[in-house]
């Protein structure tokens, strides 16, 4: 078990890890905590950052893989053991850490007889295979296996799309999220106006990222989207401002109301259209 802590921000608030392992092989467990929040505001931040962990990290993976000896998908080829169908979803599997932009190209050439693990994989230098071991293929004969392959990093995921046969393309629907799991838990203590809250949140990884990491990540992508939250409020309460003539002291009254405004008033002030106009740039 390992003990650490993970500064996010320059407040007093910090997360601390309490609990790190590796479960099993390509799954990476951490337990982290982040305490002193007043009430309600754990479950904001614990839904938040479960959001930016499963959503917003980007990971690397194999998009296709290309041989002009496949006919289909599920095809077999004498000499090896896994049908094409298993070799693609054995390819899906690989884990891979780079700081790619866009996609590029990789490949295996092999001979067998012998198995086609992960470490066979050429790649480009900045594409780093985190576990060798992966098994791709078994060749039971002598014989030459070369695939093509692309890879490339994004967040979310990618489907498949009708594959190619005259072109020996194979795409192959991934999970980018490097992220497998996170949940949060909220545990409150202290009495009426003195009540406080600490927020507990797990975080699974396949260990291209350590949860730790994955935490850096979400932490800043959590701290972006709130800043661009505050600039909508800052552009709206300006605008709400110069279009009703209230002073600000009473907009900023108005703004901690549970609805701020109508979409009636929204419209009759024209608030919405110049909202828009402000993040545009254009607005004067």
């Amino acid at each position: 078990m390992l003990r650490e802590e993970v500064a996010v921000s320059t407040r007093t608030l910090q997360w601390k890890c309490v609990e790190s392992r590796e479960d099993i092989k390509r799954l990476y467990y951490g337990l982290f905590i982040l305490s002193l929040l007043l009430k309600g505001q754990a479950d904001i931040i614990g839904i938040a950052m479960r959001r930016a962990l499963l959503g917003e990290i980007e990971g690397t993976c194999i998009i296709l893989a290309k041989s002009d000896k496949i006919p289909h998908e599920y095809s077999t080829i004498v000499g090896i053991e896994e049908s094409v169908h298993e070799i693609l979803m054995n390819l899906k599997e690989i884990v891979l850490r780079s700081n790619l932009y866009g996609t590029r190209d990789a490949s295996i050439c092999v001979r067998g007889p012998g198995y086609v693990t992960a470490q066979d994989i050429i790649s480009p230098p900045s594409v780093e295979i985190f576990d060798t071991t992966q098994h791709i293929a078994s060749l039971t004969e002598p014989m030459d296996l070369c695939i093509g392959l692309q890879i490339e990093r994004n967040r979310g995921y990618r489907m498949k799309t009708p594959n190619n046969a005259q072109d020996g393309s194979f795409t192959i629907y991934v999970v980018f999220m490097p992220v497998r799991n996170a949940n949060h838990s909220i545990h409150s203590y202290g009495n009426g106006n003195e009540k406080q809250e600490i927020l507990f949140l797990e975080i699974w990884t396949n260990g291209s990222l350590t949860p730790k990491e994955a935490l850096h990540e979400a932490s800043r992508e959590f701290v972006l989207e709130a800043e661009e939250l505050l600039k909508l409020r800052e552009t709206l309460t300006r605008v709400y401002v110069q279009r009703t003539g209230n002073p600000l002291w009473v907009v900023s009254e108005f703004m901690e109301r549970d609805v701020f405004m109508s979409s009636t008033e929204a419209q009759a002030h024209g608030i919405a259209d110049l909202v828009a106009v402000e993040n545009t740039g254009d607005f004067t």
